[in-house]
């Protein structure tokens, strides 16, 4: 198959670029980042409709990837409008040159955000829609978008809502690197390797075992599996869907320091401040519907190999 990666550049984007090149696809990455080596790349912005037609001329894909997208829910409640155009409006640039080259197929990277404050846990795909942010309101009217798409045009579309994508590359060629970086793991490794003086955990009140938050960490490289399940399963037939992706075990933000601290063998130091407003005591996925209907079984659930290949990518990112 000959697939698009929009975002192949970015953390998810490249691991699901390396999967596909692995399994024998042939991939094309659009992004505005330079950085993808060993693939054919296009530099463009999805909102320039001019420039998607002109590679929809010039290539005929089977399906489009989708993982560009801002991600940062502080960020999204300060800049809405950069999350709102980028999100939804850029997107909407993408979904109509797909219609009008006629590519029928788009796995589109959603967001455990669309549910917001869990009334249940885990969390199945039927549970209520009420996203408390910018970031999850995006996600969540990209996923009505895409009902409509497939209604009005028949462009058929998997939408998976990840929880807390984790880990890096087995094989330590990628890993996580935003910037700034606001997820739990790499802060975590980043107190540990020095280039950070701690981590700050957020409440210790929490009616939880330990008084810190729960959490369900997914692999990256679990989530590149499952898009290859998913498009696999459009091209069979299969009807427009969502899926959460999540192992349906949380593990607590003390039981993760605790991890990193066995797996680095180094201290880590803790700041504790209060909560942060928003901040739910459990957000664990059901992901029995992934499992039965695309047949997906994470490969790396178990903590410690998620923080230990973290940290692998830590001690050999370039800037060490």
């Amino acid at each position: 198959m000959k697939y698009l990666v929009v975002g192949g550049a970015g953390y998810i984007g490249s691991h699901m670029v390396k999967y596909l090149l692995q399994a024998g696809h042939e991939v094309v990455v659009a992004d505005v980042d330079p950085a993808t080596p060993g693939v054919e790349r296009v530099a463009l912005d999805i909102a320039d409709s001019r420039a998607l037609d002109a590679l929809f001329s010039d290539y005929a894909f089977d399906a489009v990837f989708h993982f560009a997208s801002y991600i940062q829910v502080g960020e999204s409640v300060l800049a809405p409008a950069k999350y709102y155009r980028n999100n939804v409006t850029a997107t909407l640039s993408l979904l109509d040159a797909m219609v009008r080259a006629g590519i029928g197929h788009l796995i589109f990277s959603s967001s455990a955000a669309v549910y917001g404050n869990p009334q249940y846990t885990p969390i199945d795909e039927q549970h209520a829609k009420a996203p408390i942010n910018p970031y999850g309101r995006s996600k969540w009217m990209v996923e009505q978008i895409l009902e409509d798409y497939d209604r009005a045009y028949g462009l058929k579309s998997v939408c998976l809502r990840y929880f807390n994508a984790a880990g890096a590359d087995p094989q330590g060629q990628l890993g996580e690197c935003h910037e700034p970086e606001t997820h739990l793991i790499p802060l975590i490794l980043q107190a540990a390797s020095g280039r950070r003086e701690a981590v700050t955990v957020f409440g210790h009140d929490y009616d939880t075992p330990d008084g810190s938050c729960i959490r369900d960490y997914v692999h990256v490289e679990d989530l590149a599996s499952a898009h290859a399940l998913a498009v696999a399963y459009l091209q069979g037939g299969g009807d427009s869907t969502a899926f959460n992706l999540g192992n349906g075990v949380g593990f607590s933000v003390q039981a993760v320091i605790d991890t990193a601290r066995a797996v680095t063998g180094r201290p880590i130091k803790v700041i504790e401040a209060p909560r942060r407003a928003g901040d739910p005591p459990r957000l664990v996925a059901d992901a029995g519907k992934a499992q039965s209907v695309l047949g997906w079984q994470p490969a790396f659930s178990a903590l410690e190999e998620i923080v230990r290949h973290a940290w692998q990518w830590e001690l050999k990112y370039p800037w060490k």
